[in-house]
């Protein structure tokens, strides 16, 4: 199952319907590393035998692609407006 290509693209996809469900960009990097993925396997890039070869390799490759996505992702669109609050003084100060 792990190096069924279809699988991993099949979960990305639901991972991404995950994502338009409930947005905030947590889910969109998972989707893009397990469809990635699963491109690795189906098109037999060069690394395919190693993500077939073990459950451990799958699942570390996917983590991996998946961070990247979401790092790439996050400098791509930047953080929104208003998104990070910054507090110059405590409420509990007299």
């Amino acid at each position: 199952m792990w190096a069924t290509w279809w699988v991993w693209v099949a979960g990305g996809m639901a991972v991404a319907i995950l994502e338009v469900v409930l947005p905030g960009y947590i889910f969109v990097g998972f989707a893009i590393g397990a469809v990635l993925t699963g491109a690795v396997l189906g098109l037999d890039l060069p690394g395919a035998g190693f993500i077939a070869a073990s459950p451990a390799n799958a699942l570390t490759v996917f983590a991996v692609l998946s961070l990247l996505a979401w790092l790439s992702l996050r400098f791509a669109l930047g953080v929104r407006r208003g998104q990070i609050k910054h507090f110059d003084r405590d409420i509990n100060e007299d």
